[in-house]
């Protein structure tokens, strides 16, 4: 159990750190294009990566902590 929750601590800040490089370089990107309607566009597409990237990460997050430090129920259900 000490592992999985290493490698999920490393796993959660190798990808909250990616998705932040992946949004500054979004940004600079955007930030260059001349057209203000395709600045317009791209700016929401931006918000929509930066949304799912990182929504994604909270939920791996919780959803890997669950699993690895969650109560196991047994096989027969709790009244078994």
């Amino acid at each position: 159990m000490i592992f999985a929750s290493i490698f999920t601590t490393v796993l959660i800040v190798a990808m909250s750190l990616s998705a932040m490089f992946i949004l500054v370089q979004a940004t600079i990107y955007v930030t260059a294009i001349a057209s203000p309607l395709q600045r317009m566009a791209a700016m929401g597409a931006e918000t929509l990566l930066g949304v799912v990237l990182l929504l994604g990460t909270v939920w791996l997050a919780t959803h890997l902590a669950v699993r690895i430090f969650g109560k196991k129920e047994m096989a027969g259900g709790p009244l078994a």
